[in-house]
């Protein structure tokens, strides 16, 4: 393979992993309609998670926190209702 075809495709492939790590995406709704940031902190915390870190993600609210049972977790809430809309770990 010669510099010319090697080099965008190396290119694309060091682009992988931020696309992979994107959030998803929850809503469509604006701001406005979300629930306020310590409602969501309550229901979360009311459905037995810990959270360690909370934040805003694109148009998620998004955790890092741990399951009742003490199991790492990363997940992206739908902020208009709170429905989990993509999870990692637990």
């Amino acid at each position: 393979m010669d510099r010319k075809t090697l080099l965008p495709l190396v290119a694309s492939l060091a682009l992988l992993p931020a696309t992979l790590l994107a959030a998803p995406k929850c809503t469509d709704a604006p701001r406005s309609s979300w629930m306020s940031e310590a409602a969501m902190k309550q229901k979360i915390l009311d459905q037995g998670y810990a959270i360690d870190i909370f934040k805003v993600s694109g148009n998620c609210y998004e955790i890092y926190g741990k399951t009742r049972e003490g199991k790492k977790v990363e997940i992206y809430f739908d902020p208009t209702d709170g429905r989990i809309v993509k999870q990692r770990g637990g």
